[in-house]
């Protein structure tokens, strides 16, 4: 079974690919964001999401896992076989932001997910000069020392 984690800017297609890429190969779907958080602002302890992130793994014999945070990736890169790193650019992820649907799991409605669209597409449009987990930097660091299958994705309309 496939073992795939998904990894990119806000907006970049992540949940788009893991949810295609779970369809097809019928691989259990985890979004970092739901390990990541205590409540919507409240971060979750970094040991916590990894215990949680490895307890998913070791129930899953195919998975796919997606998300941004750094410190997690790095976790889970040494359990995957096919690494994708989505990168359409600022502008295709900002757009893309504006199309997204309501993430119930995220937000308790499609009107509080759209009141924390402003200071979304803010941090969206610093991935390429911030130095953090989050940042280009870090997920290209990522990709490059991945020694596996890998796929950097430009153009999120192909995928």
């Amino acid at each position: 079974m496939k073992k795939i984690l998904i990894f990119g800017n806000s907006g970049s297609g992540k949940t788009t690919l893991a949810s295609k890429l779970a369809k097809e190969h019928d691989l259990t779907h985890l979004d970092l964001d739901t390990v990541c958080w205590k409540s919507p602002g409240v971060r979750e302890d970094l040991n916590v999401s990894i215990e949680q992130v490895k307890q998913f793994i070791q129930a899953n014999p195919g998975w796919v896992i997606e998300g941004c945070y750094g410190s997690l990736l790095a976790e889970v890169a040494q359990f995957c076989d096919e690494l994708y790193f989505l990168n359409p650019g600022i502008e295709a992820c900002v757009e893309n932001n504006h199309q997204r649907p309501w993430e119930p799991h995220k937000y308790a409605s499609k009107e509080a997910q759209d009141k924390n669209l402003e200071m979304l597409q803010n941090w969206v449009k610093d991935y390429e000069t911030r130095n953090d987990e989050f940042s280009l930097s870090a997920h290209q660091g990522l990709y490059d020392n991945f020694g596996g299958n890998k796929y950097l994705i430009s153009d999120n309309k192909t995928g």
